[in-house]
């Protein structure tokens, strides 16, 4: 049976890494992403316009892969969001960082969480963040919202031991994109993280092969 995965946040940067990935190993495909227009590679489901932060366009966006595909085998929660300010910022991100990244993965994962445990090896991949064990200045709200991610992971994945889902989180330093070399132009971008490389990781995490993992917060820190 053809295993299918569903990629939250399948535009970014990680997410097409991701994407690109998993087409080489032939699995069906889904892509939810908040933006809209995009063009996604034959066979492959494209749900733009979906805004993780309702609960009902979750839920809606996992029954058209069900109808598209009869099964979710892997939900890999890569959508979220980042933004450096202090704590005396006068617009305070830290409503908006929560949503982002811990309500978008909570809401996909429930909505994806009846149909995972009827797969033989259901997987949960969440993106953490390396930045969220020690927060740093500026890094308070992103930091906050990803430790919830990790909450959410270890505890979902201690009640999910009696069925076949496991539940684990990855937590990559810093990526190297456009938007990271643009906002740290004397950094070092060779010690940071390659996007394809999460990318295996994340699809490993996502495969029968790593049933023995399960509330794990895995460090993918590059050189950083």
């Amino acid at each position: 049976m053809t295993r299918t995965l569903v990629i939250t946040g399948g535009h970014g940067v990680l997410g097409r890494a991701v994407l690109e990935a998993a087409l080489a190993d032939g699995p069906n495909l889904a892509v939810i992403d908040h933006a809209k227009g995009q063009t996604a590679p034959d066979g492959v489901l494209e749900l733009g316009g979906v805004d993780l932060t309702d609960s009902g366009a979750a839920e809606k966006a996992m029954k058209a892969v069900i109808e598209r595909f009869g099964r979710i085998d892997a939900l890999l929660n890569i959508a979220g969001g980042f933004v450096w300010q202090t704590v005396d910022d006068a617009a305070p991100a830290w409503d908006r960082m929560y949503a982002l990244n811990v309500t978008t993965a909570l809401n996909a994962t429930r909505a994806a969480l009846p149909h995972l445990k009827r797969s033989d090896e259901g997987r949960i991949v969440n993106v953490g963040a390396a930045g969220a064990l020690k927060s740093a200045a500026g890094m308070g709200a992103y930091a906050a919202a990803k430790s919830g991610v990790h909450r959410l992971t270890e505890s979902l994945a201690e009640e999910l031991k009696s069925t076949t889902v496991t539940v684990n989180a990855v937590l990559p330093s810093i990526l190297d994109t456009d938007q990271n070399r643009k906002d740290m132009p004397d950094a070092d971008p060779a010690s940071w993280v390659q996007p394809a490389d999460l990318a295996r990781v994340m699809l490993f995490i996502a495969s029968p092969a790593s049933r023995a993992i399960t509330g794990a917060l895995i460090p993918v820190t590059g050189r950083v």
